[in-house]
């Protein structure tokens, strides 16, 4: 049984909903209180047993990769102002035995696109892809409980959530039958439905785990709308040559591809921070108060 080692992080997106926020800077690197997305998505895959992370980046990403890096300057005036919260802080970012790669995506071709450019740094091995837009606060992190999944099956996984069928247009949609404790055998998959022929209110969001036979299909799928390759349609492959699960985590997902989500994933995850998670309810309570009167 080969483990899930590596996981692919698409972070080529323009985030052109948050403009001009992200005119400059990667939208993976909007802050949740005081860390970007995209530390909270590294830290999800670490803590599901990812050794490797996988980076598929475009133009004016750099500060995800500076983020990762060793910040010499910044660490060396920390230590001499005795600021040791601060400089663990900075240095516990990426534990010391994780890896990182990282891989330009020279055109914005898709999702699919974006795990194909990935291929010669997973080759023929199981992997997980994450999509930090996606942030979901759960008590076993989602990609954890998805590699214990795997383990059983041996197949592709994708996390799964029930949605209103009126929203089925803004997601992959899957067919499935109930096989074990909040598992789907999947027996379809489709990309943003008509609510009318949305085959459940089963919805794919941002966790995968995918066998390399993938990559092979992604190779020879049709590309779709704006030449697009669409990570759906080799999933639906798959299904019918291996089988492939829908999987419904346990967890509290935040939609920060928009901004109402964005916006409460910083208020719910601000009122459980140590540091200012009491001030900010008691901010709440009065704010609420005043509207009131």
């Amino acid at each position: 049984m080969k483990r899930i080692n590596k996981a692919v992080f698409p972070v080529a997106g323009l985030g052109t909903r948050f403009l001009p926020a992200t005119k400059a800077s990667p939208k993976e690197m909007l802050p949740i209180v005081d860390k970007p997305l995209i530390q909270y998505a590294v830290e999800e895959a670490v803590a599901s047993g990812i050794t490797h992370m996988v980076f598929i980046t475009g133009r004016n990403k750099r500060a995800i990769e500076d983020h990762f890096d060793k910040a010499y300057e910044l660490e060396t005036e920390l230590e001499e102002r005795g600021r040791q919260n601060l400089l663990d802080q900075v240095r516990d970012v990426l534990p010391k035995n994780i890896s990182c790669t990282y891989v330009r995506q020279s055109e914005a071709l898709g999702l699919g696109h974006a795990v194909m450019c990935a291929r010669a740094v997973v080759g023929n091995e199981p992997f997980a892809v994450i999509l930090a837009d996606d942030l979901i606060d759960a008590q076993v992190p989602v990609l954890k409980q998805m590699v214990e999944r795997y383990e059983e099956e041996q197949r592709t996984i994708v996390a799964v959530q029930t949605i209103p069928l009126e929203e089925s247009r803004s997601y992959g949609i899957i067919k499935g039958e109930a096989s074990g404790k909040r598992m789907y055998k999947m027996t379809g998959i489709v990309e943003k439905p008509h609510p009318e022929v949305a085959p459940s209110n089963l919805a794919v969001v941002g966790r995968y785990i995918l066998t390399p036979t993938v990559m092979d299909i992604l190779e020879r799928v049709i590309p779709g709308a704006g030449g697009e390759i669409q990570l759906t349609d080799a999933i639906a492959t798959v299904l019918k040559s291996e089988g492939a699960f829908g999987y419904e985590f346990e967890g509290r997902r935040f939609d920060c591809g928009s901004k109402l989500g964005y916006l409460e994933a910083n208020v719910m995850y601000a009122l459980k921070h140590a540091e200012v998670g009491k001030d900010f309810c008691e901010f709440l309570n009065r704010l609420h108060a005043d509207r009131k009167d």
